[in-house]
């Protein structure tokens, strides 16, 4: 029961990103095609990044109410969504504003499921089986890199009508999963509440026996009561609000900030990879596999990352990753062939793949208890105004000045976060209660 409830999780974080590499991914291949031009592609991508902020926290508060439906009820809801607004990539005409807004609520929505299915390891594990999150994860970064690999192919040989016949049998595929996911949880669910009643009523003798002789039995230690030292977080520090998290936490706030300029390469080369590929005249097919081999790189690095963790401190692995960034983007900018774009994205290894856990550990450490939530959603939201800004401005550049122009840019704003990050992340001291 136990491999089967992980096996159809993890089947969900691989259709779910597999979805992604289509609609997100493949979003400039798609409108291109369709006659949009790059700083229309850039408006769309953005209102898409904007509208998903304002849904996550939406669903979120329905899911937190419907105890009946619950996340998986509301994730195939929105799946069924998604597989409606695919419809409209078969049937709106190129340069339309029905298929521009199809794109904005697609991205979106399919954007606004990923804190759920986050969530719901939490939820499946009422189960009584452990569910395994990391592993979860990495087949979403597997599928999608061998999704990306044969898609260009597929779409340098059948055409963009390809997209969304794709995109709808990943969906169907989607839906499956969660279906299953959710028969197997109610399985093991069941099986674990059947488990329980029999030790209970196996213990109704033991019990009746101590009555009768007026004793009771010793309370295990794993059910009794907590110190009165333990510490406990105190409502002011649960409560807090990121006005004050930015003021009690100023360096961590500028730390942010490089985030910014970091990422901002990583966004560019996530939503205009085919522009820059076709600079140096390669295909949809040479993007595909560019991306493929990008998030195939991701893997062992977050795989093996406790490892590292425990030889080297969060702080050096920060500056590394914050370099490996820089190195990637300034070579696709001197790139003049499509196998040097090859050669930068080794550097995914030591840039993404090292950052990402990285900075959510050393969150961790560095803050205080209360203070950690806080401080992992500023991480989220900078990347997400990231996200937005490149989209705006990457395809205002790429009409203007080209992708030559694109990666310098993005070069220099990769330099300055570094720079900001490498400063000052060594002046950062834990808190009193980070972990």
């Amino acid at each position: 029961m136990e491999k089967r409830l992980n096996f159809w999780y993890g089947s969900i974080f691989g259709t779910y990103w597999m979805v992604y590499a289509v609609v997100s991914s493949f979003a400039s291949v798609f409108l291109l095609a369709k006659g949009y031009s790059n700083a229309q592609i850039g408006v769309t991508l953005a209102a898409a990044n904007i509208l998903a902020v304002v849904l996550q926290p939406l669903t979120a508060n329905v899911t937190d109410r419907s105890s009946r439906v619950g996340a998986i009820g509301i994730s195939g809801a929105m799946t069924v969504m998604m597989m409606i607004f695919t419809l409209g990539m078969f049937f709106f005409g190129g340069g339309s504003i029905a298929l521009c807004v199809t794109f904005v609520l697609l991205i979106a929505w399919h954007t606004a499921l990923q804190p759920m299915f986050n969530a719901l390891t939490f939820k499946l594990e009422e189960s009584g089986i452990p569910v395994n999150f990391g592993v979860a994860r990495s087949v979403g970064s597997l599928a999608y890199s061998l999704l990306c690999m044969v898609l260009g192919s597929i779409v340098e040989r059948a055409g963009i009508i390809s997209l969304p016949v794709t995109a709808e049998i990943i969906c169907v595929m989607l839906l499956i999963s969660l279906i299953l996911t959710k028969r197997t949880f109610d399985q093991a669910k069941a099986a674990a509440e059947t488990r329980r009643k029999e030790t209970a009523r196996a213990a109704e003798p033991a019990a009746t026996a101590e009555e009768a002789t007026g004793t009771e039995a010793a309370q295990p230690p794993e059910t009794a009561a907590e110190p009165a030292s333990a510490p406990q977080q105190t409502p002011a520090e649960e409560q807090i609000s990121l006005m004050d998290f930015v003021r009690r936490n100023r360096l961590f706030f500028i730390l942010n900030i490089g985030v910014v300029g970091l990422f901002f390469s990583n966004s560019i080369l996530n939503n205009y990879m085919m522009q820059i590929v076709d600079s140096v005249g390669g295909t949809s097919e040479d993007m595909g596999r560019i991306l493929g081999v990008m998030a195939f790189l991701e893997i062992p690095t977050m795989v093996f990352f406790s490892r590292l963790k425990r030889k080297f401190s969060c702080q050096l692995l920060l500056k590394v990753a914050s370099i490996g960034f820089v190195a990637k983007i300034a070579i696709c900018w001197l790139a003049d062939s499509v196998g040097m774009l090859y050669a930068g994205q080794a550097f995914q290894l030591v840039s993404f793949a090292l950052f990402l856990p990285g900075m959510v550990y050393f969150t961790g450490e560095n803050m205080s208890p209360g203070e950690a939530v806080r401080g992992q959603a500023l991480f989220t939201t900078m990347i997400t105004v990231t996200t937005i800004f490149s989209s705006l401005l990457g395809g205002w550049i790429l009409d203007v000045s080209g992708a030559k122009a694109l990666t310098f840019i993005a070069t220099l704003a990769t330099a300055a976060g570094a720079v900001i990050i490498i400063l000052v992340v060594d002046r950062i001291k834990p808190k009193q209660g980070g972990r």
